[in-house]
């Protein structure tokens, strides 16, 4: 029986790879905060290390990225110096690390989707903090595998998808940036990549490095947003378009979070459904769920 320790609980990818069916053979952890703290690098090492599971994966990370700005302290520490500390034990242990990282790692400004050889030049705290986390990995642990995404939903927690259908049922109108594009990506998905990623490795596979998943296609957040409704049978909402400077963020944002996913269809076979057909399937699961 192959032993995977997951890092995070109760974020939306976390949640995900716990409700995954991983099958016969291999037997999944699910440690949060409690148990396994990103914030106190050397308990963690130590902790891992007398654990020794065959294979890590890290799906824990400060994700408040506006707060980041005003606590640049407390996001480094989730995501650059836990996951060093993950590293470290995982190098100790001889055991491949599977990190999820974010296209905040980038600026935004290139014309087309970015490919994982691009130069990094993240333009918030929170995405500083996340590409010192990679660099804290390469730097480490050779068996990693550095896993990119985007704009990342679930049927459960606070998310956009979540935030939007609230939003709805209040019945006010609903301002949404729409000049910035990216590509809504479903955890359910980011979880089965993991998966995927993880068999392979366990069944001796060397395929490391940093690689690029989301769903196929690429929006705005104001027509993520418009899907959502229409999907939803929502027909009554008001929707309008607003540019970033009018939403007034504390952080910046790329404005272009689009992320080429050729590598990974190349070196795993993984390809991407069109992110309207994966929002779909989530809100069908929030229905069943709802019934």
């Amino acid at each position: 029986m192959k032993q995977i320790l997951v890092i995070g609980r109760r974020g939306q990818v976390a949640s995900a790879l716990a409700a995954f069916d991983w099958g016969a053979g291999i037997a999944v952890a699910c440690r949060g905060r409690d148990e396994l703290d990103l914030r106190d690098p050397a308990a963690l090492r130590d902790r891992v290390i007398r654990m020794r599971p065959d294979l890590l994966i890290n799906a824990a990370a400060y994700t408040a990225v506006d707060d980041a700005e005003s606590e640049p302290e407390a996001a480094f520490a989730l995501n650059r110096d836990g996951p060093a500390a993950l590293a470290e034990a995982a190098a100790e242990i001889g055991a491949p690390l599977i990190h999820l990282s974010s296209d905040y790692v980038f600026d935004g400004l290139k014309a087309g989707a970015y490919v994982e050889t691009d130069a990094v030049n993240p333009v918030s705290v929170y995405g500083a903090s996340k590409e010192a986390g990679e660099r804290a990995l390469r730097e480490r642990v050779k068996r990693h595998v550095i896993l990119r995404s985007s704009w990342i939903y679930a049927a459960r927690g606070r998310n956009f998808l979540t935030t939007m259908l609230r939003l709805a049922r209040e019945g006010r109108e609903i301002r949404v940036v729409d000049d910035q594009k990216g590509s809504p990506t479903a955890a359910a998905e980011v979880a089965r990549v993991v998966a995927a990623i993880a068999r392979r490795l366990l069944d001796g596979g060397a395929d490391y490095g940093t690689f690029h998943f989301c769903a196929e296609g690429v929006t705005s957040w104001h027509g993520f947003a418009a899907a959502i409704f229409e999907l939803a049978g929502l027909k009554t909402v008001r929707l309008a378009a607003i540019t970033t400077a009018a939403f007034g963020a504390p952080a910046r944002r790329p404005a272009n979070s689009a992320l080429d996913c050729g590598r990974i269809a190349r070196v795993y076979g993984i390809r991407p459904a069109p992110w309207r057909e994966s929002l779909a399937r989530c809100l069908a699961e929030m229905e069943r769920a709802s019934a």
